[in-house]
């Protein structure tokens, strides 16, 4: 397999079985590229952790193929440009601040006279200069996060994975993890995110993909993914003009309060020009014009959801007639 150097993940046909035939990753073909935020994204059960346990060698796949940096997947010598923040991390709880950061920079070889200015930086960075003398023992759940986060990058790593960073975190704390993760792609970093919190993807993720049932239902940048749903809606007052029913490209839907809302599935704003002349021309009250496309929440939840049924679909079932 030829090696692409732009991708900090590339990874080919993983497969995973638990004991019990559970299939938890069915052939995951997946690609990160290099100074990007990535996120991963789907429902329990989807495969999520499993893939970042086994990209980190925690959990051997049954059959996986890929890079991680450029080299196979758990080359040691790689493994310790990586930055890595478990779900449900555990830290010794009798230990400081600065002590869990110098222990686990100690583990990963950074030299002792890095150590000391590098944690503190790092927990200014993360807004816990003040507990850094204080035990962990005394933290909340959202402290523990930003510590772990700030451990996660005492080695100084290339590749950063995160697995549900914000777990626990406030609105505060979030907003101060997501500022974070921009400046470390704007080191150059890339940075491994999963989550289930979709707006806190959605904000700050360059490209994204879900997981559904094992396997990457989708994968791409939001734009994208979004493309087809992209339109405009425009707001008047009134009924819909009768010559919206011979255009094949708009639609109309009554509003509230005898309202009309006009939808051009298009995303060219010169395209509509000549409807909203014609509106003004007919004296018609526009009350609002603006470009409509998919969240990331309305993307995950087609993508998820079984078209036959109309309902998400049951954590670890089958898909394309394969087993579980």
């Amino acid at each position: 397999m030829t090696n692409n150097g732009s991708y900090a993940i590339d990874l080919h046909r993983v497969e995973k079985t638990y004991r019990g035939k559970v299939r938890a990753l069915r052939g995951i073909e997946m690609q990160v590229h290099r100074g990007e935020i990535f996120g991963l994204l789907g429902p329990n059960g989807a495969g999520k952790s499993t893939l970042v346990k086994i990209m980190m060698t925690v959990v051997r796949a049954n059959r996986a193929t890929g890079t991680i940096l450029g080299r196979p997947i758990g080359h040691k010598p790689t493994l310790g440009r990586v930055g890595y923040l478990p779900e449900h991390h555990r830290m010794p709880p009798y230990l400081t601040g600065h002590q869990v950061l110098d222990f686990y920079a100690a583990l990963a070889g950074v030299p002792r006279s890095e150590r000391r200015p590098r944690a503190r930086r790092l927990l200014g960075l993360v807004g816990m200069e003040e507990w850094a003398d204080k035990k962990l023992g005394s933290y909340s759940k959202g402290m523990l996060q930003r510590l772990g986060l700030a451990q996660t990058l005492m080695n100084d790593p290339d590749l950063v994975v995160l697995d549900e960073p914000t777990d626990g975190v406030d609105p505060v704390g979030r907003r101060d993890i997501r500022d974070v993760l921009l400046e470390l792609r704007g080191e150059g970093k890339t940075v491994f995110l999963n989550s289930h919190l979709l707006s806190e993807l959605e904000m700050v993720c360059d490209r994204v993909a879900i997981l559904v049932q094992g396997v990457v239902a989708q994968q791409g940048t939001m734009h994208e993914l979004t493309a087809e749903s992209e339109r405009y809606e425009v707001a008047i007052a009134g009924a819909p003009p009768a010559w919206v029913a011979g255009d094949e490209k708009l639609r109309a839907d009554a509003g509230p309060n005898d309202t009309t809302t006009l939808i051009a599935p298009r995303s060219d704003a010169e395209a509509l020009q000549p409807v909203l002349d014609r509106l003004r021309r007919e004296s018609r009250t526009i009350l609002s014009v603006k470009p409509v496309r998919e969240t990331l929440e309305d993307l995950f939840m087609r993508a998820v959801t079984d078209p036959e049924t109309g309902r998400p679909h049951a954590p670890g079932a089958a898909r394309n007639g394969g087993s579980s």
